[in-house]
């Protein structure tokens, strides 16, 4: 009985001291590494883009109407620099450029800042016309005609953007907004043409234009124009910092021509 107990004491403690050196995984406690790739720091990049500009010239030529007919009764009255003379226009084109910027990580956590450029072109132009015939107790009436014409050619924008992201594994997908930023030459006119006819006795006939000039033109060329941003993309971490991406922006410019743009992207870039 003695002899039995003493094996069974052995056996017993092999045991145990065998279950001791088993591995986590085999007690069930194993838990796999998580890869975590490090965005933080300073990169630059370059990207080639597609895109469409949506320009209203609805109301382009407003201003320069209103400067040209100026004390004038019909636009006293009636206020005939206020007619929509023009439409929107819509035109597509392919671009490229570069960005550069920073990003700060907390765990999975990415935040940064960027600046993002690209230089392409996008040009439309536009112009319409409208007449009306205007009664007046005075025995007389005025016969309007204005017209305006305008052009806009984007050939530089970009972005000075805040972007925030969450990190899975090598992907960083991220949203951004900031202010827009860009170059463009735009090109304006507007004229404008008052006749008035008597229909009764009265001398000597009423001026038909006072000396006021008939045409106006306003050419800013190079004209910086500003507004904001926003969007969404995704980077890749391939090896050695170098990834690639995926984005859609869209940026809308206050200028006399309101445009918006809508932009896909695809770029290469280094982490430093």
């Amino acid at each position: 009985m003695r002899r039995f107990l003493l094996v069974a004491a052995i056996v017993g403690t092999a045991t145990v001291a065998q279950a001791a050196d088993m591995p986590d995984f085999l007690r069930g406690s194993f838990t796999a590494p998580v890869a975590r790739t490090n965005w933080q720091g300073f990169y630059i990049g370059g990207q080639a883009s597609y895109g469409a500009a949506d320009m209203d010239f609805t109301n382009s030529g407003q201003d320069l109407l209103k400067k040209l007919l100026n004390n004038v009764d019909v636009e006293q009255q009636f206020n005939i620099s206020s007619w929509p003379l023009q439409n929107k226009t819509s035109t597509q084109n392919s671009g490229f450029g570069g960005f550069a910027g920073y990003n700060a990580q907390w765990t999975d956590v990415v935040v940064g800042v960027e600046l993002n450029y690209i230089h392409g072109k996008f040009f439309n132009s536009n112009e319409g016309r409208q007449s009306r015939s205007f009664f007046f107790p005075d025995d007389y009436f005025t016969t309007a005609n204005i017209h305006s014409s305008s052009s806009m050619n984007i050939r530089d924008y970009g972005s000075l953007r805040v972007r925030g992201g969450y990190a899975f594994g090598c992907f960083l997908p991220y949203l951004f907004g900031g202010v827009a930023l860009g170059q463009a030459d735009i090109n304006r006119e507007a004229d404008a043409t008052i006749r008035y006819n008597y229909i009764g006795t009265q001398i000597p006939p009423k001026p038909s234009f006072g000396g006021i000039p008939t045409v106006l033109t306003d050419d800013a060329n190079a004209h910086f124009i500003y507004g904001y941003s926003g969007g969404l993309g995704v980077d890749m971490m391939l090896f050695a910092n170098v990834f690639v991406r995926a984005e859609w922006e869209y940026m809308r410019f206050t200028a006399p021509v309101d445009t918006t743009i809508n932009t896909v992207r695809a770029g290469v870039g280094y982490k430093f």
